[in-house]
């Protein structure tokens, strides 16, 4: 299992990173507006799936390399901080514009909703670094790989869809608040710091 320090910080990283205005999130909410939120979860359940499976491909792929490689997997450590590092320098110099599409997709099948979400996790590149650099330092090499795998998976599935609901949900007014003054821009510089943070944190911890 996993410690309760360990577990402290990844809830709050992962919460802003699933929370942030994104590919599913911004889908989700357009989804939302235009053909409500219970046909919307056929989309969230394909995310989800999507979303497991890279987050244990990533895991079981870098955890190969910490047990038989621990010097790779320092020089991870490094890469991965800064590039969190880089990601939340990036958020504070966002705009915080949001790409929300007027599409019709009220006839979509619950299929092509499941697959949409599905293809869009698989598919989406910041989807694959960001579990590449975020999960893998939070896996202890002294323990067993798969309670631990387990308890981050959990983590991420309840928040992404607790994320997916907000977006779905709220829609409209979600739009509008985030499209008002510098709401947005706060969002992003908040958990630009937080990313700048835990960047430092997994290079020297």
């Amino acid at each position: 299992m996993l410690d309760f320090a360990v577990l402290a910080v990844f809830i709050p990283t992962f919460f802003f990173v699933s929370i942030t205005p994104g590919m599913c999130m911004t889908l989700a909410m357009t989804l939302g507006m235009s053909i409500g939120v219970r046909r919307t979860m056929w989309m969230m359940i394909g995310e989800l799936i999507g979303v497991a499976l890279v987050a244990i491909a990533a895991v079981i792929g870098v955890a190969g390399i910490m047990l038989n490689y621990p010097d790779i997997f320092e020089i991870l450590k490094w890469v991965g901080g800064l590039y969190l590092a880089f990601i939340g320098i990036n958020m504070w110099r966002s705009k915080g514009k949001m790409a929300v599409g007027d599409n019709n997709h009220q006839d979509v099948s619950r299929q092509s909703l499941f697959t949409q979400g599905f293809i869009t996790a698989i598919a989406n590149p910041k989807g694959w670094a960001f579990m590449i650099s975020l999960l893998p330092p939070f896996i202890n090499i002294e323990r067993e790989v798969a309670p631990q795998l387990i308890m981050l998976l959990s983590v991420i599935m309840v928040t992404e869809f607790t994320s997916m609901m907000a977006y779905a949900t709220g829609g409209k007014s979600l739009r509008i608040f985030l499209s008002r003054g510098d709401n947005i821009k706060w969002m992003n510089r908040i958990a630009g710091t937080l990313m700048i943070a835990v960047g430092f944190w997994l290079a020297l911890g």
